[in-house]
Order: C-alpha cells, then structure tokens, then sequence
C-alpha cells in the first residue's frame, strides 16, 4: 500500500523559506498539496472558508512562522483556536520560527493545538519523519 498523501499549508512572509520548503516537501514525495500563505489572516480566511465546505482540502500540516505581516503567529493561534474544534479533520500545527528565545519556545507549548516547536532551518529528514509520522 503507498504511504498516504498529506495536504500541507505554509504560512510565512520569507519568500526564501517558503521556496525551500516546498522543494524540500515535494522531494518527499508525501505532499500532496501545498498551500502558501503569507500572513495569518489570509490563513485564517481560507480555513474559514473551507471548514465547511471540503475536508480534503483543509490541510493535515501547518507550518506557522511567529514574525509576519498583518496577522502574525501568535495572533494566529488565538484566533485558531476558536475555529479548531469546528474543524473536521484535525489538523497539527508545527511553530516555525529562526527564533531561539526560550520564553517564544515556552509560548508555543500553552497552545494545545501546537504540535511541536521548530528553529529554522527544517531539512528534508525533518519534513519526512513530521509527514511519515501521520501515516503511523
């Protein structure tokens, strides 16, 4: 049987790590779509939009940077998660940031709905093991 597909979604104002990471990601061959976003709020919207409307296309990762533009990280989450348990699938959420700062690593923790923290940059063993680790 062939490992599953997953939907990806990226949200991250840095046009570099957005390019890398969906190279890296495709190299997987376990991406099946990836979204882009440059800010939360577009994010936001497009779940908002699709919550209701198809399942598979809400995605089954979200890699969430803190620092962007209009909506950033944290304001993100806040707002996630209102909408996360009228959801229907769940969704994990992996913090993204170049950020060190122990109190930002401590933050992403007090989110239930955050997965994991973390530090840029991610390598493609990372990418793989996050995805294969859905299919388990």
């Amino acid at each position: 049987m062939p490992p599953l597909k997953h939907n990806v979604c990226l949200i991250d104002d840095d046009n570099i790590y957005q390019y890398t990471a969906r190279v890296l990601l495709e190299s997987t061959g376990l991406a099946n779509q990836i979204q882009s976003f440059y800010n939360g709020q577009d994010a936001l919207t497009y779940l908002k939009d699709e919550k209701n409307n198809r399942t598979e296309e809400l995605p089954d990762l979200i890699f969430l940077d803190i620092n962007m533009p209009i909506m950033n990280g944290w304001e993100f989450l806040e707002e996630y998660q209102k909408l996360h348990p009228n959801l229907s699938k769940p969704i994990h959420v992996y913090v993204v940031s170049s950020s060190v700062d122990y109190s930002d690593m401590q933050r992403s923790r007090s989110y239930k709905e955050v997965s994991d923290y973390l530090v840029k940059p991610v390598n493609r063993s990372k990418y793989l093991e996050l995805i294969e680790n859905l299919n388990l």
